[in-house]
């Protein structure tokens, strides 16, 4: 049956990888640093990110850091994902439907030793994917044509370490490194053969440190009740990468082409990140939580081309909050061994959530587009016979970005992940004792 699943998930990505682009589609892309990506895993992805507050010893928790001081004694967790979507652009009475895929993650936990957990993995950060163009009509025989298109993003290797001091009180780190490159276009052209072409290329290269600090504290509210708070803060700083812009004028006539670039170091910042959030479980069945974060984007000046001139300025950015509240349920939380229709619908969790945020980035001097978007998901065991308990979790999501006088987006997204639970510690521990036992 797993290896059934495993090469379904396979062939699901090849199909989409072959059929697709990148991981966005968005015109919002040309801004900031792109589209932030969702670095949260196939269950969080269920409650639409949910995870603050949450620590489970067989699910992969990136969000907060100190969860991973829950990892099981006994296993080793790798969990994969991929995403596939389809999103409606519309601006004024223009509709345009484009659909894309992309790989999200790959990331693993253990137990190093008793009270410490240890991840580690890679992550998406940003996405930049979009090719649209304008036409402007000045007569019935002259018109041009502007052409934007750009590509890239930013990614995160990262190893991570959760600790528990005391028992209920967590905390954690991911130490991660992000890197990428992204590619931004604008050409104008005309219908006249006498015109000449212009573009501007923008282009950015970042590497740079990452640091993520968690806690988490768990307190029983009786014998079926527990309550879990956690924390987070991301550390701001200068990413330093270099931000180019090439300026090409093309003479068709005469087949000259003239250009000059301009480049700034030390372009680009992180924010200072805080998050904050809480799951409350009842029984071990349901979890509800909600999380807050916070990301300040708005003391960061950012590359643009004003006054014939490349640089820095300030106020091209917000700061950004968001609120996730979600759900998750499983109707039986005992365990089971053997497979049947009943032990599977009554051992599958089942995920709702619901979130709103608002944009980093502003767009031609307004506010960009806020989003509110609603998840359901459920996360499907799987049981071989040596007793692993591997999950598949599959979600559905819809998202709507929108503004005042800017392009409405509506996006349905699917988010397919798997998670491995191997009893490699077990099985070593199993094998330990019978070396000692032979050997007397």
């Amino acid at each position: 049956m797993k290896k059934l699943f495993i090469n379904g998930i396979l062939l699901f990505a090849s199909a989409l990888t072959v059929s697709a682009q990148s991981g966005t589609n968005s015109p919002y892309s040309q801004y900031g640093l792109g589209i932030l990506s969702e670095q949260s895993q196939g269950f969080n992805r269920g409650m639409n990110g949910l995870g603050l507050g949450f620590r489970y010893g067989n699910q992969v928790n990136t969000l907060n850091p100190a969860s991973y001081s829950a990892a099981d004694s006994l296993t080793m967790i790798f969990d994969v994902g991929l995403s596939g979507q389809i999103t409606n652009f519309k601006e004024g009475n223009t509709k345009v439907n484009a659909k894309n895929a992309d790989f999200e993650y790959a990331v693993a936990m253990f137990r190093a030793m008793p009270s410490l957990g240890i991840s580690f993995g890679i992550v998406p950060f940003t996405n930049v994917g979009y090719s649209y163009s304008r036409t402007d009509v000045a007569s019935s025989s002259l018109y041009s044509i502007e052409t934007h298109s750009g590509n890239g993003g930013l990614r995160e290797v990262y190893v991570g370490a959760g600790w528990e001091p005391v028992k209920g009180f967590s905390v954690g780190v991911n130490a991660g490194y992000l890197w990428g490159n992204t590619e931004r276009s604008i050409t104008n052209t005309t219908n006249q053969s006498a015109a000449n072409t212009l573009s501007r290329i923008y282009s950015t290269s970042v590497n740079t440190y990452k640091l993520d600090f968690g806690a988490q504290y768990q307190q029983a509210l009786g014998k079926k009740d527990v309550l879990t708070i956690g924390a987070t803060f991301g550390l701001g700083h200068k990413m330093g990468g270099e931000a180019q812009l090439i300026n090409t004028n093309t003479d068709t006539q005469n087949s000259v082409m003239t250009s000059d670039t301009a480049t700034i170091d030390d372009a680009f910042k992180l924010p200072m990140t805080l998050g904050l959030g809480f799951a409350w479980c009842h029984n071990k069945t349901l979890t509800v939580g909600a999380d807050y974060s916070f990301q300040r984007w708005s003391n960061i000046d950012y590359p643009k081309y004003e006054n014939n001139k490349y640089q820095l300025v300030s106020g091209l950015l917000n700061n950004r909050h968001k609120m996730t509240v979600g759900l998750d349920w499983i109707p039986s939380a005992s365990n089971w061994t053997s497979l049947s229709l009943k032990n599977l619908l009554t051992h599958t969790h089942y995920r709702f959530g619901a979130s709103y945020a608002t944009p980093y980035y502003k767009v031609n001097g307004q506010d960009g587009p806020k989003e509110l978007s609603v998840s359901a998901g459920m996360g499907i065991p799987l049981v071989n016979k040596w007793g692993n308990r591997s999950v598949l979790n599959i979600s559905v999501q819809w998202a709507r970005q929108s503004a005042t006088n800017l392009i409405t987006e509506n996006t349905f997204r699917i988010n397919l992940g798997i998670t491995f639970n191997e009893k490699w510690f077990a099985k070593w521990k199993e094998t330990r004792m019978k070396w000692h036992q032979a050997l007397g």
